[in-house]
């Protein structure tokens, strides 16, 4: 049995090698995966194929080089923090940005059911603009 933040730590360490299968792997049927308001990809999406079809495809197409750098995993039980940095460049204007970001998981019965991003959706605007 694995623990939350092992669970999450599996999702970071996939997400870094960039295998999408492994990162979706631990998620609920349901997921409720929001992406911050002014975000490229704002909304709660829910399920496993709506977060790929909605938040990492389009990222994928529209950044180049785009990535998570996790810092610190803050443990707090069924509810796990992620503190990074988000990096990319636009792939239509060719504007680099870097910006600070926290996630918010929700684990239950081994499963991920819940995510919410926090990030400066200015710095991320600026890069698109």
């Amino acid at each position: 049995m694995r623990t939350p933040f092992e669970l999450i730590t599996a999702h970071y360490a996939a997400s870094a090698r960039q295998d999408i299968a492994a990162m979706m792997a631990d998620m609920a049927p349901d997921v409720q995966w929001t992406e911050m308001a002014g975000f490229p990809c704002a909304g709660t999406w829910v399920g496993p194929q709506q977060v790929i079809d909605r938040v990492f495809k389009v990222l994928g197409a529209d950044w180049i080089g785009y990535r998570f750098d996790l810092e610190t995993l803050i443990d707090g039980g069924d509810r796990i923090v992620g503190v990074g940095s988000y990096s990319g460049t636009h792939g239509r204007t060719g504007k680099a940005m870097q910006v600070r970001a926290a996630h918010v998981w929700q684990v239950q019965a081994e499963r991920i059911v819940r995510f919410e991003q926090f990030t400066d959706t200015l710095l991320v605007d600026r890069a698109m603009a």
